[in-house]
């Protein structure tokens, strides 16, 4: 994914760019049509002089040259004029100038003259570069100015845009306040402030619904339970059944506990989306995972190996810390090898869990999924890991798998 960038910073950057590049190519064309310019002129007054030698000549004045500015001398071909620059001798300065040159060739009274009129070319291009110079000066100045008055002023007119997207990180479904979005005088933020607190103020009721319902749903169906175990309690000790109709009856069984499990974490995962485990005590996870150890050891044939190096206390509520490490323990003997061992170790920020595997799992990705079963071969519901993962993102624990040597491992870093 490519580097994000603040709006306003990318839209500095594109106006500094636009502008150094106008400026870079403007004083370029400056130069050249300045040089251009003054060329024309430097010709033009050649030209203008040489006329003068040729009506002298015409008028049998006596013209006397004067190098390197100007050299009349006769000829006995004539020539095609021509303009050039060439670097000779100014006595004047004691230096090689370079001087912009004229020669003509006519045939004045009965005598060919070559008639050779020169310029000097450095005051010209003193003259470009103080133009160019002066010019960028006084574009970069004005170049500044606007760049630092553009910037305050996108900061200005994009103010309540950001203000509103602070708002809108802050925003929760879960809160009891409405969400305050600042108004604009600009058109399109107006109606995008009006947009966002309708969508906001739709899916907040939509939530409470969802909510509602979900909490409704979960209380009402466990009376119903209630009732059907009840009678298949009563059938079953008030009459006399056979074989057949005990298996459907224990099937029947299985599934309502099925039903019971599946309501409960159901109702464990609302009440964490709805924030409603708020207290927080200070949990010593060393005795509470001894103490889970201690009540596992009658119910499986799967040894439980618990290494502690250091106490594991950490700060969130009681009955969320039970199931954490509830899940965790079940998790682990339900999926391991029979007879295999299940290796607990924790330090001071740390909770390590392995049991043996056969193979790796093959979504490793979809594992803190809500009802994600690898395969159908067991009676798992598929919301044990999910509920894992739901307390540790509300208590930003970091929970991560991995399959190496054989063992599943579940690794929880606790930070304090």
């Amino acid at each position: 994914m490519n580097k994000k960038i603040k709006l306003i910073k990318k839209t500095s950057k594109t106006f500094l760019f636009t502008g150094l590049f106008l400026i870079v190519l403007s004083s370029i064309v400056l130069y050249f049509y300045t040089r251009n310019l003054l060329q024309n002129e430097v010709e033009e007054v050649l030209y203008s002089t040489e006329a003068r030698v040729v009506h002298a000549l015409e008028n049998n004045e006596n013209i006397y040259s004067l190098p390197p500015v100007t050299e009349v001398k006769k000829i006995h071909l004539l020539k095609k004029k021509f303009l050039k620059d060439t670097i000779i001798y100014d006595p004047s300065q004691d230096e090689m100038e370079l001087f912009r040159e004229l020669s003509t060739f006519k045939k004045i009274n009965g005598k060919k003259y070559q008639i050779t009129v020169r310029n000097l070319v450095v005051e010209t291009e003193n003259i470009l570069v103080a133009i160019v110079v002066s010019y960028l000066i006084i574009f970069s100045l004005v170049f500044m100015f606007l760049f630092y008055f553009n910037t305050k002023r996108n900061l200005t007119i994009w103010k309540p845009f950001f203000m509103n997207l602070e708002q809108m990180k802050n925003f929760s479904l879960t809160s009891k306040e409405p969400i305050h979005l600042v108004e604009s005088d600009i058109l399109e933020f107006s109606e995008l402030k009006s947009e966002i607190e309708t969508l906001t103020g739709k899916v907040k009721r939509d939530y409470e619904n969802l909510k509602q319902f979900t909490e409704d749903v979960s209380h009402e169906i466990q009376t119903p339970l209630a009732i059907i175990q009840a009678k298949i309690d009563s059938i079953i000790n008030e009459n006399t059944i056979n074989e057949k109709q005990f298996n459907q009856i224990t099937s029947i069984q299985k599934d309502i506990q099925r039903l019971k499990q599946l309501n409960k974490k159901i109702t464990i995962l609302t009440k964490i989306d709805n924030n409603q485990f708020i207290s927080t005590t200070s949990i010593n996870l060393t005795d509470l995972i001894n103490e889970k150890i201690n009540n596992y050891k009658e119910l499986t044939s799967n040894t439980i190996h618990f290494t502690a190096t250091k106490n594991l206390i950490i700060s969130m509520d009681a009955f969320l810390a039970d199931i954490l490490i509830n899940n965790l323990i079940t998790n682990a003997l339900k999926y391991s090898l029979k007879n295999n061992a299940v290796l607990i170790s924790v330090d001071e920020n740390s909770l390590v869990i392995s049991n043996i595997g056969e193979k790796a799992i093959l979504h490793p990705e979809k594992l803190f999924q809500r009802f994600y079963r690898e395969s159908t071969k067991n009676q798992s519901i598929g919301l044990g890991l999910a509920i894992i993962k739901k307390i540790c993102d509300l208590y930003h624990f970091d929970v991560s798998y991995q399959f190496t040597k054989n063992r599943h491992t579940f690794s929880l870093q606790f930070k304090k």
